[in-house]
């Protein structure tokens, strides 16, 4: 599959370069560069754009790993905290069997 894509992309950009060979100017501030085929200018823009787009997708990809890192310390603190609620809750039942059962000593051997 790569390689048939690779084969048009190709044939395209031969097709492209055939019927655009026509010399023109480039002016980047204080460069100059003259006869250059204008197949290069549209092939260095396309080339541009794609590194562009790939930084800035580098660069979103990093900042929403970032965040998702910061929810996981969230939902690890939220755990913890439902551990305990739960430690609590389970030692105010047996205080509860306790004391409704206050002749007998009650020993829970599922308590923590």
């Amino acid at each position: 599959m790569k390689l048939i894509f690779l084969l048009a992309v190709g044939s395209a950009l031969t097709y492209i370069s055939r019927y655009n060979l026509e010399p023109v100017s480039i002016n980047l501030g204080f460069y100059s560069f003259s006869n250059v085929p204008i197949f290069f200018v549209i092939l260095g823009s396309v080339l541009a754009g794609l590194i562009f787009s790939y930084l800035l997708q580098l660069l979103r990809s990093v900042s929403i790993y970032f965040e998702l890192r910061g929810k996981s310390k969230e939902i690890k603190l939220g755990q913890g905290e439902v551990l305990e609620l739960t430690k609590k809750i389970h030692q105010l039942e047996i205080e509860n069997v306790k004391l409704k059962h206050t002749g007998s000593e009650m020993i829970d051997p599922n308590a923590l």
